[in-house]
């Protein structure tokens, strides 16, 4: 039986918002996750209801790839731009999360998937469209990738 679609929200929001913020980063993770939520009520109830976290994953996914699409074509046209001040210093971890976003996309989604929700590889596949040794190798690129650039900043 399909539970309603508040019930599967209520379920699942904090945990995908929290893979989109690490995909996206904080500032347009609401936005990112609004989107997943809009575009998975029109489509609810799926067709298949064996896995519906993995359903709304998959939803989420792609609106991230939407976004890294259009991300560099939009601007934001302003009459004046404002004086701002020095941003606030991010967290301890935040260099982390800057070297994560910089990751190729696909290779960003699979870490993130992998290490934040703690996919298995499988499901990592399945929500990438991709195989399972395609999942397998897009993280370990990018742990290569974020090791490399960690070792060069220590030297």
């Amino acid at each position: 039986m399909v539970p309603p679609f508040q019930h599967l929200l209520d379920e699942h929001a904090a945990a995908l918002t929290r893979h989109l913020t690490a995909l996206v980063g904080p500032e347009a993770a609401a936005d990112a996750a609004q989107e997943a939520f809009l575009a998975a009520l029109g489509a609810y109830p799926p067709r298949h209801t064996a896995n519906l976290r993995g359903w709304l994953y998959t939803i989420a996914h792609r609106k991230v790839i939407d976004a890294w699409r259009v991300g560099g074509r939009r601007t934001d046209p302003v009459a004046e731009v404002p004086e701002r001040p020095m941003p606030a210093p991010e967290p301890a971890d935040g260099a982390l999360w800057a070297r994560v976003r910089s990751l190729p996309d696909a290779q960003r989604a699979a870490v993130v998937l992998r290490y934040v929700d703690d996919l298995t590889y499988a499901e990592i596949a399945r929500i990438c469209g991709c195989t399972e040794g395609a999942a397998r190798q897009r993280v370990n690129d990018a742990l290569r990738t974020l090791r490399r650039t960690v070792t060069q900043e220590d030297r």
